[in-house]
């Protein structure tokens, strides 16, 4: 059993692989089931063996860097009893995650590949703020669902930007423009065109 568990593995592994290979130098819409199954050196019928279609396969590879981040997301408060979200240093290891696998994190987060896989990375994050964090100041008069969703969702706008920009601010500047965000209140918006 613990080889037959070793070998789906080993074989997911190689499917996954063959994917952002090819997706590399392809359209996703482009690439057949028979051109993964090529690069992976598998068949067709090992290939519906593990999933349905490619899209379910790229799904999966999302979810695994998912998982990564979550990881890292948690790794970035572990051991402490509180800390403060305008600590820059905590979210660095965050942000340098993403950088060193930018190629699927753009794919994921511009959401033009599989339709929801941004709200795939939400769902991780507000999970972990939702189950694992709460909010030490009780003076807070609207829901806490509300701070966690806007936080999030900030978040993914912050991811982004930084992949439009191409990824040009490291992996530190992007930890403290968020740690600044989360620290300042920006002031009263002023009207350009009347």
């Amino acid at each position: 059993m613990v080889n037959e568990d070793k070998r789906i593995l080993r074989t997911r592994n190689n499917l996954k692989k063959a994917m952002l290979e090819l997706i590399k130098n392809k359209d996703f819409q482009d690439i057949s089931i028979t051109e993964i199954t090529k690069v992976a050196h598998c068949n067709r019928v090992t290939f519906y063996s593990h999933y349905e279609n490619s899209t379910l396969l790229l799904a999966d590879i999302f979810q695994d860097y998912l998982n990564e981040l979550a990881k890292y997301y948690r790794d970035s408060f572990k051991g402490k009893k509180t800390f403060s979200i305008s600590d820059s240093i905590r979210n660095v290891p965050i942000f340098e995650f993403v950088s060193r696998n930018k190629f699927v994190f753009s794919l994921m987060l511009m959401g033009e590949v599989i339709p929801g896989s941004q709200n795939k990375f939400c769902d991780t994050i507000l999970n972990i703020s939702r189950n694992d964090l709460m909010i030490e100041n009780n003076d807070i008069w609207f829901d806490v669902e509300a701070i966690n969703s806007y936080q999030t969702y900030a978040l993914l706008g912050f991811f982004i930007y930084w992949i439009k920009e191409g990824f040009k601010s490291t992996p530190e500047e992007m930890a403290k423009r968020l740690a600044f965000l989360y620290s300042t209140q920006l002031g009263e918006a002023i009207v350009r065109i009347n």
